[in-house]
């Protein structure tokens, strides 16, 4: 064997090993707390009509289960299709200050490569790579990522296909038990994540802003929360972080 095939079967080897130890990462807690939060999303789908299909669908192309949460959220409340794609949209738009930070530390690959495994960028997926990235050479790190948050995504689609099909042999306090438990990943999640005070005040003043919301306007109510309380959040963080500073 020459030495150039030997460098290119040594390196295809790190590769294997590498995307290994992504996969590994399935067995986080953070992952399974995920898997089981997407059994409460089947439920949660199901209770409002949407088929089974449509369900996996939203897992594996809009994949960050809030933003999936708020497109149910909005069919159910019967929001309109350009109130539901801006509200689904915002919800993504906290996900674009994690994409620009993990994606230099994804850096060395093709632009194509790095485009589509901005795909998995979620809160799962962006707080495991952080936490675990530097521990890999740097061109090994797309291979990494990859193999966890591509397989978390497909795992998860997965998982929404089957339990949807099965919910309806539970009995209703399970499954109800189950859909809670999507709620708590968001607010546990997203929470834990948070590295401003703006980010966990905005949990609480959008569910209070929520009630009046839908008093004041049923069909846009989950968008009104939303702005109202992030406003609201941002002001108070501000606040909080000035006189933390001084």
């Amino acid at each position: 064997m020459s030495p150039n095939h030997a460098a290119d079967a040594d390196a295809s080897g790190d590769a294997r090993y590498w995307a290994l130890q992504g996969l590994k990462g399935l067995f986080s807690v953070p992952a399974l707390i995920l898997m089981t939060a997407h059994v409460g999303f089947a439920g949660l789908a199901r209770g409002a009509g949407i088929d089974w299909m449509e369900a996996t669908f939203m897992v594996a192309t809009i994949w960050a289960l809030p933003a999936n949460i708020v497109l149910i959220g909005a069919v159910t409340a019967g929001t309109s299709l350009a109130g539901t794609a801006l509200a689904v949209a915002l919800s993504s738009l906290r996900l674009m200050p994690m994409v620009v930070a993990l994606m230099p530390e994804l850096r060395g690959a093709r632009t194509r490569t790095l485009l589509f495994l901005s795909h998995f960028v979620a809160v799962t997926g962006w707080v495991f790579a952080m936490r675990t990235l530097h521990e890999v050479p740097r061109r090994h790190r797309t291979v990494y990522f990859g193999a966890f948050g591509g397989s978390l995504c497909l795992i998860n689609a997965v998982i929404v296909a089957i339990a949807f099909n099965l919910l309806s042999q539970l009995p209703a306090l399970a499954t109800g038990a189950l859909a809670f438990l999507t709620p708590v990943y968001f607010l546990c999640s997203l929470y834990g994540s948070a590295r401003e005070p703006s980010g966990r005040i905005g949990l609480f003043t959008g569910m209070a802003a929520l009630p009046v919301a839908n008093w004041l306007d049923p069909s846009s109510d989950i968008l009104v929360a939303g702005l109202a309380g992030g406003i609201i959040a941002y002001v108070a963080g501000r606040i909080v972080e000035t006189r933390v500073g001084a």
